[in-house]
């Protein structure tokens, strides 16, 4: 459903982690895929899963359940950096009137080594909002998103694969 309105929507969508997770990767806001889906990286294009199944050598996950389990056996913890805001369809730059979620939830009872953005919308928003309250830079990677055509997917895999090696 296209929408030339914004609306102001609340992230429903818990983070992803346990005891064992070593890096965070943090979106933007759900899209209206994953919004539907009440799960991250929902849209069918993004390549979000596509990338992190092949810098982790494995099959691409495809339900809910076998999302979670993939990223808990690869130490990965997800979420985003929005709690709410204002937003028209899932056009990220439209994104007004932030309220950012509470990282503390994560970092209080994991060993994050690194804090990974999907995205310069997220690394942004990180930035700007997150950086001085955690005392944490952010490693920028390049979106997993449709709309990031200039990026195929081998180029993803391939500068994705840092998660890997500091994990």
């Amino acid at each position: 459903m296209k929408t030339d309105k914004k609306e102001k929507l609340i992230h429903t969508i818990d983070p992803v982690f346990d005891e064992d997770s070593k890096i965070l990767i943090l979106g933007s806001f759900p899209s209206v895929k994953s919004r539907e889906t009440s799960f991250f990286y929902g849209h069918p294009q993004n390549r979000f899963w596509k990338v992190t199944a092949a810098v982790f050598e494995e099959e691409i996950p495809e339900t809910i359940q076998e999302k979670k389990s993939f990223l808990l056996k690869n130490h990965i913890a997800v979420w985003d950096v929005i709690h709410s805001c204002e937003i028209k369809g899932s056009s990220d730059a439209s994104i007004e009137n932030v309220a950012v979620n509470d990282l503390s939830i994560i970092l209080d009872h994991c060993d994050i080594r690194q804090i990974y953005v999907n995205g310069k919308t997220a690394e942004k928003l990180y930035r700007k909002y997150m950086k001085e309250t955690y005392k944490r830079d952010c490693i920028s990677l390049p979106s997993t998103s449709p709309a990031n055509a200039a990026w195929s997917l081998e180029k993803l895999i391939d500068e994705w694969k840092k998660i890997r090696e500091r994990n």
